[in-house]
Protein backbone atom coordinates (compact mmCIF):
# COMPACT_ATOMS: atom_id res chain seq x y z
CA UNK A 1 0.00 0.00 0.00
CA UNK A 2 1.43 3.40 -1.12
CA UNK A 3 1.68 6.11 1.43
CA UNK A 4 -0.83 8.83 1.27
CA UNK A 5 -0.20 12.37 1.52
CA UNK A 6 0.42 14.19 4.69
CA UNK A 7 -3.01 15.93 4.51
CA UNK A 8 -5.13 12.64 3.93
CA UNK A 9 -3.32 10.87 6.36
CA UNK A 10 -4.06 13.55 8.83
CA UNK A 11 -7.20 13.63 7.78
CA UNK A 12 -7.61 9.64 7.97
CA UNK A 13 -6.74 10.19 11.61
CA UNK A 14 -9.15 12.35 12.42
CA UNK A 15 -11.77 10.02 10.98
CA UNK A 16 -9.96 7.02 12.84
CA UNK A 17 -10.22 9.13 16.43
CA UNK A 18 -13.79 10.28 15.67
CA UNK A 19 -14.24 6.71 15.01
CA UNK A 20 -12.97 5.48 18.24
CA UNK A 21 -14.07 8.49 20.39
CA UNK A 22 -18.14 6.83 19.07
CA UNK A 23 -17.15 3.95 20.62
CA UNK A 24 -15.57 5.23 23.83
CA UNK A 25 -18.72 7.63 24.43
CA UNK A 26 -20.99 5.14 23.82
CA UNK A 27 -19.33 2.82 26.77
CA UNK A 28 -19.64 6.31 29.20
CA UNK A 29 -22.12 8.54 28.12
CA UNK A 30 -24.75 6.16 29.27
CA UNK A 31 -24.04 5.84 32.76
CA UNK A 32 -25.22 9.18 34.39
CA UNK A 33 -28.41 8.58 32.14
CA UNK A 34 -29.02 5.21 33.62
CA UNK A 35 -32.17 6.86 36.25
CA UNK A 36 -33.81 8.81 33.27
CA UNK A 37 -33.52 5.47 31.37
CA UNK A 38 -35.47 3.43 34.08
CA UNK A 39 -38.21 5.95 35.25
CA UNK A 40 -38.89 6.31 31.43
CA UNK A 41 -38.66 2.60 30.01
CA UNK A 42 -39.62 0.78 33.14
CA UNK A 43 -36.35 -1.37 33.49
CA UNK A 44 -36.49 -3.43 36.64
CA UNK A 45 -33.06 -2.84 38.74
CA UNK A 46 -31.79 -6.60 37.41
CA UNK A 47 -32.64 -5.81 33.86
CA UNK A 48 -30.90 -2.04 33.88
CA UNK A 49 -27.52 -3.71 33.71
CA UNK A 50 -28.54 -4.91 30.11
CA UNK A 51 -28.23 -1.08 29.05
CA UNK A 52 -24.70 -1.77 29.21
CA UNK A 53 -24.30 -5.53 28.97
CA UNK A 54 -25.79 -5.29 25.80
CA UNK A 55 -23.10 -3.43 24.52
CA UNK A 56 -20.27 -4.64 26.31
CA UNK A 57 -21.06 -8.60 25.21
CA UNK A 58 -20.93 -8.15 21.70
CA UNK A 59 -18.15 -5.26 21.85
CA UNK A 60 -15.69 -7.50 23.66
CA UNK A 61 -16.18 -10.59 21.45
CA UNK A 62 -16.15 -9.58 18.41
CA UNK A 63 -12.73 -7.94 18.69
CA UNK A 64 -10.36 -10.49 18.01
CA UNK A 65 -12.56 -11.98 15.10
CA UNK A 66 -13.12 -8.56 13.46
CA UNK A 67 -8.98 -7.76 13.39
CA UNK A 68 -8.74 -10.48 11.81
CA UNK A 69 -11.50 -10.06 9.39
CA UNK A 70 -9.84 -6.59 8.59
CA UNK A 71 -6.51 -8.05 7.35
CA UNK A 72 -8.29 -10.68 5.23
CA UNK A 73 -11.06 -8.69 3.65
CA UNK A 74 -9.71 -5.25 4.21
CA UNK A 75 -9.68 -2.88 7.32
CA UNK A 76 -10.76 -0.21 4.85
CA UNK A 77 -13.87 -2.16 4.33
CA UNK A 78 -14.86 -3.27 8.05
CA UNK A 79 -14.08 0.32 9.12
CA UNK A 80 -16.68 1.17 7.25
CA UNK A 81 -19.25 -0.98 7.92
CA UNK A 82 -18.58 -0.87 11.05
CA UNK A 83 -19.32 2.74 11.26
CA UNK A 84 -22.52 2.40 9.35
CA UNK A 85 -23.64 -0.37 11.67
CA UNK A 86 -22.83 1.70 14.79
CA UNK A 87 -24.86 4.72 13.42
CA UNK A 88 -27.47 3.34 12.65
CA UNK A 89 -28.26 0.92 16.13
CA UNK A 90 -27.89 4.49 17.37
CA UNK A 91 -31.04 5.81 15.70
CA UNK A 92 -33.22 2.64 16.83
CA UNK A 93 -31.88 3.32 20.43
CA UNK A 94 -32.59 6.84 20.31
CA UNK A 95 -36.14 6.11 19.02
CA UNK A 96 -36.84 3.02 21.63
CA UNK A 97 -39.73 2.91 23.59
CA UNK A 98 -39.44 -0.56 25.58
CA UNK A 99 -36.30 -1.69 27.11
CA UNK A 100 -36.30 -4.57 24.73
CA UNK A 101 -35.55 -2.38 21.77
CA UNK A 102 -33.11 -0.83 23.58
CA UNK A 103 -30.97 -3.68 24.49
CA UNK A 104 -31.13 -4.75 21.10
CA UNK A 105 -29.85 -1.61 19.72
CA UNK A 106 -27.89 -1.51 22.20
CA UNK A 107 -26.33 -5.05 21.18
CA UNK A 108 -26.24 -3.94 17.47
CA UNK A 109 -23.88 -0.77 18.76
CA UNK A 110 -21.87 -3.33 20.63
CA UNK A 111 -21.27 -5.20 17.10
CA UNK A 112 -20.33 -1.90 14.72
CA UNK A 113 -18.57 -0.97 17.50
CA UNK A 114 -16.01 -4.24 17.26
CA UNK A 115 -16.05 -3.61 13.59
CA UNK A 116 -14.63 0.11 13.68
CA UNK A 117 -12.66 0.07 17.22
CA UNK A 118 -10.64 -3.69 15.96
CA UNK A 119 -8.83 -2.18 12.71
CA UNK A 120 -8.11 1.78 14.00
CA UNK A 121 -5.09 0.79 15.51
CA UNK A 122 -4.43 -1.36 12.01
CA UNK A 123 -4.77 1.07 9.86
CA UNK A 124 -3.14 3.79 11.55
CA UNK A 125 0.17 1.89 12.12
CA UNK A 126 0.40 1.67 8.21
CA UNK A 127 -0.35 4.97 7.68
CA UNK A 128 2.30 6.08 10.09
CA UNK A 129 5.51 4.63 9.65
CA UNK A 130 7.96 7.29 10.63
CA UNK A 131 8.49 6.71 14.48
CA UNK A 132 7.96 10.04 15.69
CA UNK A 133 5.27 11.22 13.20
CA UNK A 134 3.51 7.27 14.62
CA UNK A 135 4.07 8.84 17.95
CA UNK A 136 2.31 12.03 17.44
CA UNK A 137 -0.03 9.89 15.79
CA UNK A 138 -1.02 6.92 18.65
CA UNK A 139 -1.13 10.37 20.89
CA UNK A 140 -4.24 11.72 19.20
CA UNK A 141 -5.69 8.67 18.87
CA UNK A 142 -4.51 6.99 23.08
CA UNK A 143 -6.54 10.44 24.15
CA UNK A 144 -9.95 9.37 22.04
CA UNK A 145 -9.38 6.45 24.85
CA UNK A 146 -8.12 8.02 27.86
CA UNK A 147 -10.33 11.03 28.24
CA UNK A 148 -13.06 9.85 26.18
CA UNK A 149 -14.77 8.34 29.28
CA UNK A 150 -14.64 11.16 31.50
CA UNK A 151 -16.23 13.25 28.01
CA UNK A 152 -18.96 10.33 27.98
CA UNK A 153 -19.56 11.51 31.59
CA UNK A 154 -19.65 15.48 30.99
CA UNK A 155 -21.90 15.20 27.81
CA UNK A 156 -24.49 12.28 29.04
CA UNK A 157 -25.34 14.36 31.90
CA UNK A 158 -25.25 17.41 30.34
CA UNK A 159 -27.54 15.88 27.22
CA UNK A 160 -29.70 13.77 29.87
CA UNK A 161 -30.93 17.29 31.58
CA UNK A 162 -31.34 19.56 29.43
CA UNK A 163 -32.99 17.74 26.68
CA UNK A 164 -33.77 14.09 27.24
CA UNK A 165 -31.55 10.50 27.92
CA UNK A 166 -32.84 10.21 23.97
CA UNK A 167 -29.97 12.47 23.10
CA UNK A 168 -27.41 10.65 24.08
CA UNK A 169 -27.99 8.22 21.39
CA UNK A 170 -29.07 10.92 18.58
CA UNK A 171 -26.09 12.64 19.06
CA UNK A 172 -24.34 9.62 16.96
CA UNK A 173 -25.93 10.30 14.04
CA UNK A 174 -24.40 13.59 12.79
CA UNK A 175 -21.03 12.72 13.73
CA UNK A 176 -21.11 9.10 12.38
CA UNK A 177 -22.49 10.44 9.06
CA UNK A 178 -20.08 13.04 8.56
CA UNK A 179 -17.28 10.05 9.88
CA UNK A 180 -18.69 8.03 6.63
CA UNK A 181 -18.46 11.44 4.27
CA UNK A 182 -14.98 11.94 4.87
CA UNK A 183 -13.56 8.35 5.44
CA UNK A 184 -14.44 7.50 2.21
CA UNK A 185 -12.40 10.18 0.81
CA UNK A 186 -9.50 9.67 2.60
CA UNK A 187 -9.20 5.87 4.32
CA UNK A 188 -6.37 4.17 1.73
CA UNK A 189 -8.15 1.35 0.02
CA UNK A 190 -6.76 -2.20 1.13
CA UNK A 191 -7.66 -5.13 -0.78
CA UNK A 192 -6.76 -7.36 2.58
CA UNK A 193 -5.51 -11.02 1.95
CA UNK A 194 -8.18 -12.56 0.85
CA UNK A 195 -10.50 -14.99 3.14
CA UNK A 196 -7.88 -18.02 2.09
CA UNK A 197 -5.15 -17.15 3.42
CA UNK A 198 -6.74 -17.71 7.13
CA UNK A 199 -10.69 -18.22 6.98
CA UNK A 200 -10.05 -20.57 9.94
CA UNK A 201 -13.83 -20.86 10.58
CA UNK A 202 -13.56 -23.64 13.66
CA UNK A 203 -10.81 -20.91 15.23
CA UNK A 204 -13.39 -18.33 15.01
CA UNK A 205 -16.29 -20.25 16.26
CA UNK A 206 -14.17 -21.35 19.47
CA UNK A 207 -12.66 -17.57 20.07
CA UNK A 208 -16.15 -15.76 19.68
CA UNK A 209 -18.42 -18.57 21.88
CA UNK A 210 -15.38 -18.21 24.50
CA UNK A 211 -15.57 -14.93 24.57
CA UNK A 212 -19.22 -13.95 24.72
CA UNK A 213 -19.31 -16.76 26.79
CA UNK A 214 -17.03 -15.70 29.16
CA UNK A 215 -17.76 -11.95 29.53
CA UNK A 216 -21.30 -12.80 30.16
CA UNK A 217 -20.23 -14.74 33.14
CA UNK A 218 -17.96 -11.96 34.37
CA UNK A 219 -20.94 -9.07 34.10
CA UNK A 220 -23.33 -11.03 35.14
CA UNK A 221 -21.40 -12.09 38.48
CA UNK A 222 -23.01 -8.99 40.73
CA UNK A 223 -25.88 -11.12 40.29
CA UNK A 224 -25.18 -14.71 40.77
CA UNK A 225 -21.82 -14.35 42.70
CA UNK A 226 -18.35 -15.91 42.05
CA UNK A 227 -19.00 -19.57 43.76
CA UNK A 228 -22.40 -20.37 42.18
CA UNK A 229 -23.10 -23.06 40.25
CA UNK A 230 -23.67 -21.02 36.74
CA UNK A 231 -20.71 -18.82 37.52
CA UNK A 232 -18.02 -21.92 37.63
CA UNK A 233 -20.09 -23.53 35.24
CA UNK A 234 -20.31 -21.24 32.31
CA UNK A 235 -16.64 -19.80 33.24
CA UNK A 236 -15.21 -23.78 33.28
CA UNK A 237 -16.61 -23.83 29.85
CA UNK A 238 -15.61 -20.42 28.54
CA UNK A 239 -12.16 -21.52 29.68
CA UNK A 240 -12.50 -25.04 27.84
CA UNK A 241 -13.45 -23.06 24.64
CA UNK A 242 -10.43 -20.67 24.73
CA UNK A 243 -8.14 -23.28 25.58
CA UNK A 244 -9.50 -25.49 22.57
CA UNK A 245 -9.57 -21.77 20.45
CA UNK A 246 -5.38 -21.83 21.63
CA UNK A 247 -4.95 -25.28 20.41
CA UNK A 248 -6.50 -25.52 17.31
CA UNK A 249 -3.98 -22.17 16.41
CA UNK A 250 -1.21 -23.84 17.25
CA UNK A 251 -2.29 -26.96 14.43
CA UNK A 252 -4.64 -24.93 12.16
CA UNK A 253 -2.90 -24.55 8.41
CA UNK A 254 -4.02 -20.95 8.24
CA UNK A 255 -4.88 -20.17 12.11
CA UNK A 256 -7.37 -17.20 12.44
CA UNK A 257 -4.65 -15.42 14.70
CA UNK A 258 -1.07 -16.99 14.60
CA UNK A 259 0.33 -17.25 18.05
CA UNK A 260 3.77 -16.15 16.79
CA UNK A 261 2.33 -12.63 17.78
CA UNK A 262 2.90 -13.45 21.11
CA UNK A 263 6.97 -13.87 20.41
CA UNK A 264 7.39 -10.13 21.02
CA UNK A 265 7.58 -9.58 24.86
CA UNK A 266 6.28 -6.02 23.75
CA UNK A 267 2.73 -7.40 22.65
CA UNK A 268 2.78 -9.77 25.00
CA UNK A 269 3.77 -7.83 27.95
CA UNK A 270 1.71 -4.87 27.26
CA UNK A 271 -1.82 -6.36 26.73
CA UNK A 272 -1.16 -8.18 30.24
CA UNK A 273 -0.57 -4.77 31.81
CA UNK A 274 -3.74 -3.31 29.85
CA UNK A 275 -5.60 -5.82 31.31
CA UNK A 276 -4.61 -4.63 35.23
CA UNK A 277 -4.90 -1.18 34.49
CA UNK A 278 -7.94 -0.91 33.18
CA UNK A 279 -10.09 -3.50 35.31
CA UNK A 280 -7.96 -0.80 38.02
CA UNK A 281 -9.01 1.97 36.26
CA UNK A 282 -13.23 1.54 35.92
CA UNK A 283 -13.40 2.61 39.46
CA UNK A 284 -12.16 5.72 38.43
CA UNK A 285 -14.57 6.09 35.49
CA UNK A 286 -17.30 4.89 36.98
CA UNK A 287 -16.99 4.38 40.58
CA UNK A 288 -16.45 8.05 41.34
CA UNK A 289 -19.39 9.12 39.14
CA UNK A 290 -21.61 7.08 41.88
CA UNK A 291 -19.98 8.10 44.41
CA UNK A 292 -20.89 11.58 43.39
CA UNK A 293 -24.33 11.17 42.55
CA UNK A 294 -25.59 8.17 45.33
CA UNK A 295 -23.49 9.94 48.15
CA UNK A 296 -22.69 13.86 47.58
CA UNK A 297 -26.25 14.04 45.40
CA UNK A 298 -25.07 15.35 42.31
CA UNK A 299 -26.80 15.64 39.15
CA UNK A 300 -26.14 14.78 36.57
CA UNK A 301 -24.68 17.67 35.05
CA UNK A 302 -22.75 18.67 38.13
CA UNK A 303 -21.81 15.03 37.69
CA UNK A 304 -20.25 15.60 34.33
CA UNK A 305 -18.73 19.33 35.29
CA UNK A 306 -17.39 17.55 38.45
CA UNK A 307 -15.35 14.92 35.55
CA UNK A 308 -14.28 17.78 33.33
CA UNK A 309 -10.73 18.64 35.00
CA UNK A 310 -9.90 15.19 34.29
CA UNK A 311 -10.80 15.40 30.79
CA UNK A 312 -8.68 18.38 30.65
CA UNK A 313 -5.78 17.06 31.77
CA UNK A 314 -5.65 14.11 29.88
CA UNK A 315 -5.81 15.63 26.78
CA UNK A 316 -3.24 18.25 27.76
CA UNK A 317 -0.64 15.38 28.74
CA UNK A 318 -1.62 12.71 25.85
CA UNK A 319 -1.70 15.51 22.83
CA UNK A 320 0.96 18.33 24.57
CA UNK A 321 3.84 15.72 25.62
CA UNK A 322 3.13 12.88 25.44
CA UNK A 323 4.98 11.79 21.84
CA UNK A 324 7.83 14.02 23.09
CA UNK A 325 8.25 12.41 26.33
CA UNK A 326 8.24 8.79 24.67
CA UNK A 327 10.96 9.63 22.64
CA UNK A 328 12.85 11.24 24.71
CA UNK A 329 12.80 8.91 27.56
CA UNK A 330 11.37 5.34 26.09
CA UNK A 331 7.93 4.14 26.42
CA UNK A 332 8.31 1.82 29.16
CA UNK A 333 10.01 4.71 31.48
CA UNK A 334 6.55 6.54 30.39
CA UNK A 335 4.56 4.17 31.46
CA UNK A 336 6.08 3.56 34.75
CA UNK A 337 5.66 7.38 35.19
CA UNK A 338 1.89 7.02 34.47
CA UNK A 339 0.84 3.92 36.48
CA UNK A 340 2.72 5.60 39.75
CA UNK A 341 0.61 9.01 38.95
CA UNK A 342 -2.93 6.32 38.33
CA UNK A 343 -1.60 4.56 41.83
CA UNK A 344 -0.99 8.28 43.77
CA UNK A 345 -4.43 8.78 42.16
CA UNK A 346 -6.93 5.82 43.74
CA UNK A 347 -5.18 5.86 46.67
CA UNK A 348 -5.94 9.13 47.31
CA UNK A 349 -9.71 8.10 46.35
CA UNK A 350 -8.89 4.85 48.96
CA UNK A 351 -9.51 7.30 52.08
CA UNK A 352 -12.26 9.82 50.59
CA UNK A 353 -14.47 11.00 53.29
CA UNK A 354 -18.40 10.79 53.45
CA UNK A 355 -18.99 14.27 53.16
CA UNK A 356 -16.02 14.62 50.91
CA UNK A 357 -15.10 18.33 49.45
CA UNK A 358 -14.32 18.54 46.00
CA UNK A 359 -11.53 21.30 46.16
CA UNK A 360 -9.18 19.32 48.79
CA UNK A 361 -10.64 16.02 48.18
CA UNK A 362 -11.76 15.28 44.40
CA UNK A 363 -10.03 17.86 42.54
CA UNK A 364 -6.45 16.46 43.43
CA UNK A 365 -7.96 13.21 41.96
CA UNK A 366 -9.04 14.60 38.83
CA UNK A 367 -4.94 16.06 38.40
CA UNK A 368 -3.70 12.48 39.10
CA UNK A 369 -5.75 11.63 36.43
CA UNK A 370 -2.52 12.86 33.67
CA UNK A 371 -1.48 9.42 34.21
CA UNK A 372 -3.76 8.17 31.79
CA UNK A 373 -2.69 10.69 29.58
CA UNK A 374 0.70 9.52 29.85
CA UNK A 375 0.25 5.14 30.24
CA UNK A 376 -2.21 4.75 27.73
CA UNK A 377 0.22 5.94 24.43
CA UNK A 378 3.27 4.74 25.92
CA UNK A 379 0.77 1.80 26.24
CA UNK A 380 -0.39 1.33 22.81
CA UNK A 381 2.49 2.22 21.30
CA UNK A 382 4.41 -1.10 22.82
CA UNK A 383 1.20 -2.91 21.97
CA UNK A 384 1.50 -2.62 17.91
CA UNK A 385 5.42 -2.13 17.84
CA UNK A 386 5.36 -6.11 16.58
CA UNK A 387 2.25 -5.20 14.16
CA UNK A 388 3.96 -5.34 9.92
CA UNK A 389 1.28 -5.02 7.10
CA UNK A 390 0.24 -8.63 7.29
CA UNK A 391 -1.37 -8.73 11.10
CA UNK A 392 -1.55 -5.08 11.69
CA UNK A 393 -5.19 -5.88 12.17
CA UNK A 394 -5.15 -8.77 14.47
CA UNK A 395 -2.73 -7.16 16.91
CA UNK A 396 -5.17 -3.97 16.75
CA UNK A 397 -7.65 -6.43 17.71
CA UNK A 398 -6.18 -8.19 20.30
CA UNK A 399 -5.42 -4.96 21.78
CA UNK A 400 -9.06 -3.78 22.12
CA UNK A 401 -10.01 -7.42 23.12
CA UNK A 402 -7.81 -7.30 26.06
CA UNK A 403 -9.02 -3.88 26.92
CA UNK A 404 -12.92 -4.76 26.59
CA UNK A 405 -11.61 -8.39 29.17
CA UNK A 406 -10.02 -5.59 31.68
CA UNK A 407 -13.12 -3.73 31.83
CA UNK A 408 -15.24 -6.45 32.03
CA UNK A 409 -12.80 -7.69 34.93
CA UNK A 410 -13.03 -4.27 36.29
CA UNK A 411 -17.04 -4.66 36.05
CA UNK A 412 -17.26 -7.61 38.04
CA UNK A 413 -14.66 -7.75 40.52
CA UNK A 414 -14.71 -3.99 41.99
CA UNK A 415 -18.65 -3.49 41.54
CA UNK A 416 -19.29 -6.73 43.36
CA UNK A 417 -16.59 -5.74 45.99
CA UNK A 418 -18.35 -2.12 46.54
CA UNK A 419 -21.52 -3.86 46.67
CA UNK A 420 -20.82 -6.76 49.61
CA UNK A 421 -18.96 -4.25 51.36
CA UNK A 422 -21.67 -1.58 51.46
CA UNK A 423 -24.36 -4.52 52.40
CA UNK A 424 -22.17 -5.73 55.08
CA UNK A 425 -21.77 -2.19 56.41
CA UNK A 426 -25.67 -1.12 56.23
CA UNK A 427 -26.31 -4.88 58.15
CA UNK A 428 -24.11 -3.37 60.60
CA UNK A 429 -26.46 -0.29 61.32
CA UNK A 430 -24.38 2.21 59.34
CA UNK A 431 -26.41 4.77 56.88
CA UNK A 432 -26.32 4.24 53.48
CA UNK A 433 -24.26 7.51 53.01
CA UNK A 434 -21.48 5.74 55.14
CA UNK A 435 -22.02 2.14 54.12
CA UNK A 436 -21.76 3.58 50.15
CA UNK A 437 -18.67 5.46 50.77
CA UNK A 438 -16.95 1.85 52.89
CA UNK A 439 -17.69 -0.10 49.69
CA UNK A 440 -16.31 2.59 47.35
CA UNK A 441 -13.23 2.62 49.13
CA UNK A 442 -12.64 -1.00 49.32
CA UNK A 443 -12.91 -1.04 45.32
CA UNK A 444 -10.43 1.87 45.09
CA UNK A 445 -8.14 0.09 47.33
CA UNK A 446 -8.47 -3.04 45.11
CA UNK A 447 -7.82 -0.81 42.27
CA UNK A 448 -4.79 0.24 43.36
CA UNK A 449 -3.44 -3.12 43.79
CA UNK A 450 -4.39 -3.49 40.52
CA UNK A 451 -1.99 -0.87 39.28
CA UNK A 452 0.88 -2.04 41.61
CA UNK A 453 0.68 -5.68 39.79
CA UNK A 454 0.53 -3.90 36.32
CA UNK A 455 3.89 -1.24 37.34
CA UNK A 456 5.56 -5.45 38.44
CA UNK A 457 4.56 -6.74 35.07
CA UNK A 458 6.02 -3.31 33.41
CA UNK A 459 9.50 -3.31 35.25
CA UNK A 460 10.00 -6.67 34.77
CA UNK A 461 8.22 -8.44 31.64
CA UNK A 462 9.15 -5.13 29.66
CA UNK A 463 12.18 -4.58 28.41
CA UNK A 464 13.77 -1.52 27.53
CA UNK A 465 12.78 0.69 24.27
CA UNK A 466 16.08 0.00 22.49
CA UNK A 467 15.69 -3.70 23.25
CA UNK A 468 11.92 -4.22 22.21
CA UNK A 469 12.77 -2.57 18.99
CA UNK A 470 15.34 -5.07 17.99
CA UNK A 471 12.79 -8.17 19.01
CA UNK A 472 9.23 -7.36 16.86
CA UNK A 473 6.82 -9.96 15.39
CA UNK A 474 8.72 -10.75 11.68
CA UNK A 475 6.91 -7.72 9.82
CA UNK A 476 7.36 -9.11 6.46
CA UNK A 477 7.09 -12.60 6.79
CA UNK A 478 6.16 -14.24 3.38
CA UNK A 479 2.78 -15.73 3.67
CA UNK A 480 3.38 -18.53 3.90
CA UNK A 481 4.89 -18.46 7.27
CA UNK A 482 2.83 -15.98 8.28
CA UNK A 483 -0.43 -17.67 7.67
CA UNK A 484 0.76 -21.64 8.02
Amino acid sequence: MSTPPTRTRWLALGVIATGMLMVILDGSIVTVAMPAIQADLGFSPTDLSWVVNAYLVPFGSLLLLAGRLGDLVGRRRLFLTGIAVFTAASLLAGVATTPGVLIAARFGQGVGSAMSASVSLGILVTLFVEPAERGRAIAVFSFTGAAGASIGSVLGGLLTDSLSWHWIFFINLPIGLAALAVALRVLPADRGLGLGAGADAIGAVLVTAGLVLGIFTVVKVDAYGWTSVRTLGSGALAAALLAGFVVRQATARHPLMPLRIFRSRAVSGANLVQVLMVAALFSFQILVALYLQRVRGYGAAATGLAMLPAATVIGAVSLGVSARLNRRFGERNVLVAGILLLIGMLGWLSRIPVHADYVTDLLPVMLLASGFGLALPALTALGMSGAGDDNAGLASGLFNTTQQLGMALGVAVLSTLAATRTDGLLGGGASEAVALTGGYRLAFTVGAGLLVAALLVTLTALRRPEQLRADPVERHAPAAAAHG
